[in-house]
């Protein structure tokens, strides 16, 4: 995929234009429960300023959303977050992060809608709670691959285990992240796009 240019070297700094080598955009899903990081990862990767809808979490949260394990997270996601990544010369990739409560699946829907696929980042804390997003995904033909994200303080496991205990098919891709991390976090998007780029082509054969 080659390297990871944050802006067109032909664009004066601090404006946003996209690099005149991009041939190609793709969209795609940053997904997740509540609170497993999907903020933290689109504004550690994007070359623009992320949009963000962000609302304060307030006692009428209480009871709805789990914050059990969150420690001191005071916002929460209520439309989407945005970036913009150029992977490589060629390739643009536009994130969309979806909020994490189920309540938000009519949102998550509309969002799908061109999607070429998705990450899904997990909370080993809460992995339990990675199942209803994979199986909306997975109701609605989102293919996706999966990223741990490692709380500091967070236990860690095995890969492998963690696949088992999410039960996913033979084949979806598995990576470990640090949503804080922009080197992390870009090479989860490679294995992504990759993932979805050979299945396409397998499909054609």
């Amino acid at each position: 995929m080659g390297s990871v240019p944050l802006r067109s070297e032909s664009a004066p700094p601090g404006v946003d234009y996209l690099a005149p080598t991009v041939v190609k955009s793709v969209k795609l899903l940053v997904a997740g429960n509540f609170g497993v990081g999907k903020t933290t990862f689109v504004g550690s990767v994007s070359e623009i300023k992320p949009l963000r809808t962000e609302e304060t979490i307030t006692e009428a949260s209480v009871g709805v959303d789990d914050l059990a394990g969150l420690g001191s997270k005071t916002t929460t996601t209520v439309a989407m977050d945005f970036g913009r990544i150029t992977l490589n010369p060629q390739l643009a990739l536009y994130l969309f992060g979806t909020p994490g409560q189920q309540r938000f699946v009519p949102l998550w829907e509309e969002l799908a809608l061109g999607a070429l696929g998705a990450l899904v980042l997990v909370d080993t804390r809460r992995i339990e709670q990675s199942d209803e997003v994979l199986a909306v995904l997975e109701q609605r033909g989102v293919p996706y691959s999966v990223a741990v994200n490692e709380f500091e303080g967070a236990k860690r496991y095995p890969l492998e285990e963690i696949r088992d205990a999410l039960d996913l098919a033979e084949g979806t891709p598995l990576t470990a992240l640090d949503a804080r991390d922009r080197r992390t976090c870009v090479q989860s998007l490679i294995t992504l796009v990759e993932y979805l780029f050979h299945s396409r082509q397998e499909s054609r054969i």
